[in-house]
């Protein structure tokens, strides 16, 4: 039995050492750092989820170990090692994919920064692009909120995003140590880069009580019908209505840091909050959507906090695009405002006898109606679907 119990976890490790399978928190080549001597950067023009990019040994083989990882690998080995028209001189660190969407960004982008902490002596820090087909464009070059973000995290590195085939003379690749699904945690060594790093000289200011909203934002980002019903019963309930979009990212993370009750919509900001949270802060995640993208943010929240949020998953119908098959980030869901009130009250976020008022169908349809209308020049429409249906499952 024990002989038995050993070979397992023998293959179970193995498993976690090869890069061509996921990685995985708790070990393997998540875990890793590998040094590539005069490597060569494949970069992609491609506007699809999945390109053919990454990093080439000096043999011309490819290194996988190099390659984002979102549930299922997003670079595959171009046909060929590309002959590089650039030189980047010196020590490297490879940090991967650059992303403008703010989540993706923070989730998908820092994963390797942890590696700074490993090597010591390098001269810089290397992204390729990301062209984004829906709305965030390519990145060329790290943008004000990315350079804020980076000096945040004390890096005083030089940058360079990689848009053409370039030779480095020494890259270091380091494992993806956080991501989207089963990295959402992060590996050990990325939580302790953040913690010990981030945001460490911003001191806490504002309320103690606040509620992240999304009514601020486009439609395009999804979020929920008639938010500002919620707004009105917690702002009544002395909660600080706190549109994070509308401020410098030192200020939002003051605000996180000062709050000591926290009620949000799932969503991009609750990935910030959750690299500054404390364990005795009380944070209550309302689902907008019924996607896993959820459960990666409850993930970080509970791993970076050292506690989990009291998650509130209330959602009638999602409301999907009739350009998507299933519930998304750009999905609104219409919930249940009689048993959000409850959940709220049941976590003690809202004393007792605080109520929103119910969503009658009628106001669901006119909501919905307004959402399209702002879509309009992009001839989008939006159907319900049901918990676990397809789109137009749910009748008018």
């Amino acid at each position: 039995m024990q002989a038995a119990d050993e070979g397992r976890a023998m293959a179970k490790l193995k498993t976690q050492d090869d890069p061509l399978k996921a990685p995985q928190p708790g070990g393997g080549w998540s875990w890793g750092m590998r040094k590539v001597p005069d490597a060569v950067i494949a970069t992609s023009t491609s506007a699809e989820l999945v390109q053919p990019a990454g990093v080439f040994d000096a043999t011309g083989a490819y290194v996988h170990e190099a390659v984002l990882w979102r549930g299922r690998a997003l670079m595959t080995p171009p046909d060929a090692c590309p002959a590089p028209v650039a030189t980047l001189p010196g020590r490297w660190l490879w940090a991967g994919v650059l992303l403008n969407h703010f989540g993706h960004f923070l989730v998908e982008s820092t994963n390797r920064l942890w590696g700074l902490d490993a090597v010591s002596g390098l001269d810089g820090i290397v992204y390729i692009s990301k062209r984004d087909a829906e709305e965030e464009g390519e990145a060329v070059e790290l943008s004000a909120f990315h350079k804020t973000f980076m000096g945040l995290l004390g890096i005083d590195l030089p940058f360079r995003v990689v848009t053409q085939p370039t030779r480095v003379e020494e890259l270091h690749v380091p494992g993806q140590g956080f991501g989207i699904g089963t990295l959402a945690a992060g590996t050990p060594a990325f939580r302790a880069f953040m913690q010990s790093r981030f945001a460490l000289k911003i001191a806490a200011e504002g309320p103690e009580k606040i509620y992240i909203s999304r009514s601020g934002l486009s439609a395009v980002r999804g979020g929920v019908l008639e938010e500002e019903q919620i707004e009105t019963l917690l702002a009544s309930q002395g909660y600080d209505i706190f549109h994070p979009q509308k401020h410098p990212i030192e200020v939002q993370i003051a605000r996180y840091k000062a709050a000591k009750s926290v009620v949000a919509l799932d969503g991009s900001a609750l990935h910030l909050l959750a690299m500054v949270a404390r364990p005795d802060q009380r944070i209550a995640m309302i689902k907008r959507r019924d996607s896993g993208a959820s459960d990666s943010i409850l993930a970080h929240l509970t791993s970076f906090a050292g506690r989990p949020p009291e998650v509130v998953d209330v959602i009638k119908h999602d409301w999907v695009r009739s350009d998507r098959k299933r519930a998304d980030r750009t999905s609104v869901g219409e919930l249940d405002f009689t048993a959000l009130s409850n959940a709220l009250i049941a976590h003690d976020f809202l004393p007792h006898g605080a109520e929103i008022p119910a969503l009658s169908d009628r106001q669901a349809e006119r909501a919905i109606i307004k959402v399209e209308k702002e879509l309009k020049k992009r001839h989008l429409t939006f159907g319900p679907v049901a918990r676990g249906g397809d789109p137009a499952s749910v009748p008018l």
